[in-house]
């Protein structure tokens, strides 16, 4: 991938602006300093990218990860690098441990992930299985900073949150302590949708997660290692 770094005048917004001819931008902020990288687009969707950032079973090695493969061989995504979160927020496990990103800056730590672009067909497969409509997770703005990178940038991109109707209570069930990381240690004893309950809701499974009291969700804060 060729990145080519130009100073802009006026300084633009941090958000993504698409050039169809052969290239997308990116406008980042750092400090005070505002810079413009052109990315080629070889290998990424041509036609309106969206920028996501990924922290749980959609990053390489873990059981939603076919999905991006899927879309990546057809064009509709593309692999942009590991990333952190700008500002801490608290990773927790629910039902299943299946992994929600709280959005409660301040709180928890600063999480890695991994950034994809997508296209908006990509883009509606994704939300449909983070049952967006459904209530499950939103997808909103998150700052975030390439990991391994002397010169720190930041962009504002997005990711999926633990919906806000019960994010402050996941928090609570999990004593308000978060991970840095979605890894393997963390996923352990994690349940395929296919193998839990069908008689019941996922927002059902939440409900009953964040009303019992056990210690099982409870973090053990293990690094992330790339």
């Amino acid at each position: 991938m060729r990145i080519e770094k130009t100073r802009s005048s006026p300084p633009p917004p941090p958000f993504v602006s698409v050039n169809l001819t052969s290239e997308f931008t990116i406008s980042f902020k750092n400090k005070d300093l505002f810079i413009i990288y052109s990315i080629s687009t070889m290998g990424v969707p041509a036609a309106n990218p969206v920028l996501i950032f990924t922290y749980g079973t959609l990053k390489q090695g873990f059981s939603n990860h076919v999905l991006l493969q899927d879309m990546m061989s057809t064009g509709d995504a593309t692999f942009l690098g590991s990333y952190r979160t700008v500002h801490t927020l608290p990773l927790v496990c629910g039902p299943y441990r299946v992994p929600f990103l709280i959005n409660l800056p301040g709180r928890g730590h600063r999480v890695s992930g991994e950034l994809y672009a997508v296209s908006p067909a990509a883009l509606a497969k994704m939300d449909e299985l983070e049952g967006v409509s459904r209530g499950h997770y939103e997808r909103l703005p998150i700052e975030i900073e390439m990991e391994m990178e002397d010169e720190k940038t930041v962009s504002v991109v997005e990711a999926y949150y633990a919906h806000r109707s019960y994010a402050e209570a996941l928090w609570r069930r999990n004593g308000e302590e978060g991970y840095n990381c979605y890894t393997e240690k963390v996923a352990r004893g994690y349940v395929k949708r296919k193998d839990r309950p069908q008689h019941l809701t996922f927002l059902d499974q939440i409900r009953l997660f964040v009303s019992s009291h056990c210690d099982s969700a409870k973090p053990h804060q293990p690094s992330c290692n790339h």
